[in-house]
């Protein structure tokens, strides 16, 4: 089965003899401190849950320990939980106006689909400074999440927070007022997985999103209908470059088509994503399956950069963003 490796040429960055994850360090100095800070919150109301069931009474613990003990950490969390709960993705992604891509479950998962996936791909996910994952049930509520930066955050009911503090304080872990990881200073975020162009059972960072997604039925948690950057500002029509899985009756299996479009939504993005891919004839027979993958709005800055760089890219259409369009559709292979 492909899974990935750590790039061996990384070095770790330690401070105070506290280790930081490969994928995310300080770039000044700085003092660790490991530990943790808690305070309580209370219930949400239905307009700020929105969709979702309002979150109960609950404590929010964060936690800062050092990457060689965050495996152990999430284990010993991750079995308090029930056993179907809510996958959550944070990846730091390719859209130029948003800084992570939020994804999340809609429908309750087996846990053993978060083991699997976490030990499949284990340096991605305890390691890499562009993802964060982690799941949330609601009988009964728990939290739990590690963020791009390995600290964890944990919410728990009232009930709940004896069991955590206790299992924090077989980590050594004591409470103090303002636990300190790399996001405490300056900092620096890195993939740290190696791809070689020799070694294809070796996954990029967003090969493995793709699977995890379908593994975990994840959706991107952002409104469909609306193009909104990271300040919530509208920002109207942009172009976007989509990626869609493809399978013919002349190959069944999995391939690739990437589309350059100009859109206002990511629903309209995803629409003309299937249009463009349903110009191209297969080799045999016609489209089985057409899947977007993905959907990354970029400036006209970055796609002329693209274009000036890419001899595939060179017969586009004029890049008119007052008209929704299709610029371009071209097969990537599988």
């Amino acid at each position: 089965m492909p899974s990935c490796q750590t790039d061996p040429s990384i070095e770790r960055v330690t401070a105070s003899g506290f280790p930081f994850p490969l994928g995310v360090y300080p770039v000044e100095p700085m003092v660790p401190l490991p530990g943790y800070a808690s305070e309580f919150e209370p219930a949400d109301s239905e307009d700020e849950a929105g969709d979702w069931e309002a979150w109960p009474d609950r404590y929010v613990y964060d936690i800062v320990v050092p990457v060689t003990r965050l495996e152990a950490l999430w284990q010993q969390l991750f079995a308090l939980m029930p056993g179907r709960v809510f996958p959550i993705l944070d990846y730091i992604g390719h859209d130029e106006y948003r800084e992570i891509d939020p994804y999340i479950a809609y429908e309750p998962v087996g846990k053993e689909h978060i083991t699997n996936v976490l030990r499949d791909y284990r340096p991605f996910f305890l390691e890499d400074g562009m993802v964060g994952f982690g799941a949330v049930s609601e009988e009964p509520f728990f939290y739990a999440f590690v963020d791009e930066h390995k600290i964890v955050t944990v919410r728990v009911t009232p009930e709940e927070k004896p069991k955590i503090d206790k299992l924090l304080a077989a980590f050594d872990l004591e409470p103090i007022d303002e636990p300190a990881g790399a996001d405490a200073a300056a900092h620096e975020h890195r993939s740290i997985l190696l791809m070689p162009e020799d070694r294809p059972d070796l996954l990029s960072p967003d090969e493995i999103v793709e699977r995890v997604r379908d593994e975990w039925q994840l959706i991107l948690n952002v409104d469909p209908d609306s193009n909104l950057n990271d300040e919530d500002e509208e920002i109207g029509r942009t172009i976007w470059r989509c990626v869609a899985r493809v399978a013919s009756e002349q190959k069944p299996n999995d391939s690739y088509c990437e589309v350059y479009l100009v859109a206002d939504c990511m629903r309209r993005a995803e629409e003309l994503t299937q249009i463009g891919v349903g110009s191209i004839t297969p080799e045999s027979g016609s489209w089985l399956d057409i899947v977007v993958v993905s959907a990354n709005r970029m400036t006209k800055e970055t796609l002329d950069g693209l274009i000036s760089s890419k001899k595939e890219l060179k017969g586009m259409k004029n890049k008119d963003l007052s008209t929704e369009q299709v610029l371009l559709t071209l097969p990537l292979g599988e």
